[in-house]
């Protein structure tokens, strides 16, 4: 069973497709894309932390999406879930969500933060909502589809890429 993290999915959000150029004629091609990318990466018996933004549309239509995609769903709730609460997640938080994945402190939470509990005793800040325009560092990493080929992310893809970050803690300090 392996762990996965996304975000910002907007299934049957039509507006995301010119938002945020995503390459799709149609936002039912958009949503069986991203539908069958995840259940190519994720196994029925795998977790994924879904970092909120799942869909904006009737709850009916909702449902029916989130019935097709695989694995044991946790929704940390993103600024777009008000419907999306409703579906059948097996867990759902507010705000900040803290947790241990293979012996790793993450911080789980739709918004980027520039500081978070424990980050200075090596925690992990996952989030999503800016869609790529606002680049990882060796501890934060945006898990939004938009980054991750419209899929699910893995646990050590997550880690790898804050590994290759070009943004280094130290150089984000002021001049002494």
């Amino acid at each position: 069973m392996a762990t996965f993290f996304t975000a910002d999915s907007h299934h049957l959000h039509a507006g995301i497709l010119h938002a945020c150029k995503r390459p799709f004629a149609s936002i039912q091609e958009h949503d069986d894309c991203l539908v069958e990318a995840w259940n190519a990466t994720v196994a029925p018996g795998d977790t994924v932390y879904h970092l909120g933004d799942f869909a904006l549309g009737p709850a009916e239509a909702a449902e029916r999406v989130f019935r097709r995609l695989h694995g044991r769903k946790v929704l940390i709730v993103g600024n777009h879930d008000k419907r999306s609460r409703r579906l059948g997640w097996a867990e759902q938080h507010e705000g900040i969500y803290e947790t241990a994945i293979e012996g790793r402190h993450f911080v789980l939470c739709h918004y980027p933060m520039r500081s978070w509990p424990r980050a200075f005793r090596g925690s992990l800040h996952l989030y999503g909502h800016t869609h790529w325009r606002l680049p990882g560092t060796t501890q934060s990493c945006d898990v939004g589809v938009d980054v991750w080929g419209y899929r699910p992310v893995s646990l050590s893809a997550v880690i790898d890429a804050m590994a290759l970050s070009d943004t280094k803690p130290e150089e984000l300090r002021a001049p002494a």
